[in-house]
């Protein structure tokens, strides 16, 4: 069988076949059909071995057909023309049909190459439109180039100032180098350096070299060096696609920074001056007609005081939070374990000592667990979603306080004009004002801060529409196992 399969085993097969079949059948038939019995065996051994060895078995097929069939027999003489042109058509048409059937196989064989190729390039490509990270898209080629040209292949990035990363051979280095500088393959079938034993491949996407790749499985038919060639196109423009992704993004960041320093200027410009400007005027009127103010007129100048400076206090704790919360990296918090019910408490009381007539109404179970976090954060969260009511309705405002599952949940109902449903999201967007806020002070950075202060402790704040009017601000906790449990 492996004589078989090397091919002249299949050459004496096909002949001893053909002469034996052709043997048997001598007295049922003529020379001609004989012929066409080694021409089938021709043809079998063409569409299975080389173009040589389907040759020598039609020289071979010719001097059996004239051995044992052509009168004379067991000689190699013809004794006339008819014969000898039976025999020289038999060897033309042979040969002529192991050339066909050899080049059709090499041309079927280039195909089913070529569609291989093609597969592997879809799946690549596939396998790369997905990545958006250079990170990500460096291993997956290394390991498709590796699963198709060996584990010598090699691929490399040129570092920002163009210089190729330490540790290469000096002859790969050096190959390298050329390639990038040229820009233009290297090694067998090509004009440059053809002695190599590696193709080098530049990385182009567009007029940029990125790299080039050295592929030692080379060999110099030139549909595999373009081949080549397509793949390593294919991961430069997946490369550049990811730098720039990555270049847009830090662009997008800049951008969205600097428009965020934009409009906290802005706030702070607009938002700030009109309580300056009322303290202020208190201030001179109190230092400048103090003589002729009743008591009564310099209280309420004393009060109005006090509350444009606590309005500029909330709005500098405000923005302050927001900066810190809002910046790149984990804010770092004093994490402890609290009584959601004393933190309640706290905040209503300076409520009550700010403004006595705004009735905040607190419901809170007996034994609620406690919650891990910032007890200062979480009083400015639950004060923000107070205040932000309060300025919205005149109706009494409700704090209700309950377990959900393993979910710790604090909400805020108020009865105000409510919200839509695209301001369900954007409220808690950052100098973000609904419609309305109209006529109501405020930068816009207290849902803002609450929603980060939330997130921060590993928890949620959403919006909801209240049945029969008004919002609901709902503050979900996660209840890690505490050692106690709060007492009412």
């Amino acid at each position: 069988m492996k004589g078989l399969r090397g091919g002249w085993g299949w050459v004496a097969s096909a002949v001893f076949a053909s002469s034996l079949v052709s043997w048997f059948a001598d007295r049922h038939v003529s020379l001609t059909i004989q012929a066409m019995l080694y021409l089938a065996g021709v043809v079998v051994v063409a569409s299975r071995c080389t173009r040589t060895q389907s040759a020598v078995a039609a020289v071979l097929s010719v001097l059996a057909l004239n051995f044992f069939f052509v009168p004379p027999r067991f000689t190699l003489s013809v004794d006339s023309a008819e014969h000898l042109v039976t025999l020289a058509t038999l060897l033309a048409v042979a040969l002529l049909v192991s050339n066909l059937t050899a080049h059709l196989r090499r041309e079927t064989a280039l195909a089913r190459l070529g569609e291989e190729r093609a597969q592997r390039l879809q799946g690549m490509a596939g396998e790369l439109s997905v990545l958006d990270d250079e990170a990500q898209i460096l291993p997956v080629a290394m390991a498709r180039l590796r699963e198709a040209y060996g584990p010598q292949s090699l691929l490399v990035l040129t570092r920002a100032d163009g210089s190729l990363p330490a540790g290469l051979e000096p002859a790969v280095a050096d190959a390298l180098k050329h390639c990038i500088s040229e820009s233009r393959a290297l090694g067998p079938g090509t004009l440059l350096w053809p002695d190599l034993p590696s193709w080098y491949l530049p990385l182009r996407a567009g007029v940029q070299t990125l790299g080039a790749a050295a592929l030692p499985s080379a060999s110099t038919d030139a549909a595999a060096l373009h081949h080549a060639e397509a793949i390593c196109a294919l991961l430069a423009g997946a490369i550049q696609r990811a730098r720039h992704a990555a270049q847009a993004l830090a662009a997008r960041g800049q951008a969205e920074a600097q428009s965020v320093r934009n409009a906290l200027l802005a706030s702070v410009s607009h938002d700030f001056r009109t309580p300056l400007a009322s303290i202020v005027g208190s201030v001179s009127s109190l230092i400048e007609q103090r003589e002729r103010l009743s008591e009564a007129d310099r209280d309420r100048l004393l009060a109005r005081i006090a509350q444009e400076a606590q309005h500029l206090v909330t709005m500098t704790e405000n923005t302050l939070q927001w900066a810190r919360l809002a910046g790149d990296g984990q804010p770092s918090l004093r994490l402890d374990w609290q009584s959601i019910e004393e933190i309640i408490g706290s905040v209503r009381a300076r409520l009550r000592e700010r403004d006595p007539s705004r009735r905040v109404r607190a419901h809170v179970p007996a034994g609620l667990p406690l919650v891990r976090g910032d007890p200062v954060l979480l009083g400015q969260l639950l004060e923000n979603l107070i205040d932000n009511a309060l300025k919205y309705s005149d109706a009494a405002v409700d704090i209700q306080a309950r377990m959900d599952g393993t979910v710790l949940t604090v909400a805020v109902k108020d009865r105000g004009p409510g919200l839509s449903e695209e301001e369900l999201q954007s409220v808690f967007e950052a100098f973000s004002r609904g419609t309305q806020a109209q006529g109501v002070r405020g930068a816009g950075l207290g849902l803002a801060v609450c929603r980060a202060i939330a997130q921060a402790h590993g928890g949620t704040l959403i919006a909801r529409r209240r049945r029969g009017g008004g919002s609901s601000f709902v503050l979900s906790l996660p209840v890690p196992e505490s050692p106690e449990v709060s007492e009412s």
